[in-house]
C-alpha cells in the first residue's frame, strides 16, 4: 500500500475518518492500474510524513470503494480532495506537484486554526 503515515479510507470508514475529522484530511482517490496514480504515490507519502500529527492523509481505492468515489464525483484519477470540517476545500485532478498540495494543506490548516 503506502507509508505508515498514509491511511486507507473505505466506503465503511470514510464518514468517521474523513467527514467527522477535527483536523484537515487529504484524500487521494486512486486505482492500482492507474499509472499517474502510481506516480503520485511518493508525493502523497512525502506529504503524509511532512504533516504527520497535524493532518490526516489517506487513499481510497476507487475499484473497491465505488460508493465514496461516486458520492464525491470522482470521474478522473488521480483526484486529491482536501477536506476541512467535512467539506471539500480543494480539488486536484491529475498528477499534482508536492508544492501545490503543501500550499493547499497549509491554507486548510490556517483556516482551521
Amino acid at each position: 500500500m503506502a507509508s505508515a503515515n498514509v491511511l486507507e479510507f473505505t466506503d465503511s470508514n470514510f464518514d468517521s475518518q474523513v467527514l467527522s475529522s477535527p483536523t484537515p484530511v487529504v484524500v487521494d482517490f486512486w486505482a492500482t492500474w492507474c499509472q499517474p496514480c502510481l506516480m503520485l504515490a511518493p508525493v502523497i507519502d512525502a506529504v503524509a510524513a511532512e504533516f504527520a500529527g497535524r493532518v490526516k492523509v489517506g487513499k481510497v481505492d476507487i475499484d473497491t470503494n465505488r460508493q465514496v468515489a461516486s458520492l464525491h464525483q470522482i470521474n478522473s484519477i488521480p483526484t486529491v480532495l482536501i477536506f476541512k470540517n467535512g467539506q471539500v476545500v480543494k480539488r486536484f485532478v491529475g498528477f499534482t506537484k508536492k508544492d501545490n498540495l503543501v500550499a493547499a494543506i497549509n491554507q486548510a490548516i490556517e483556516a482551521a486554526a
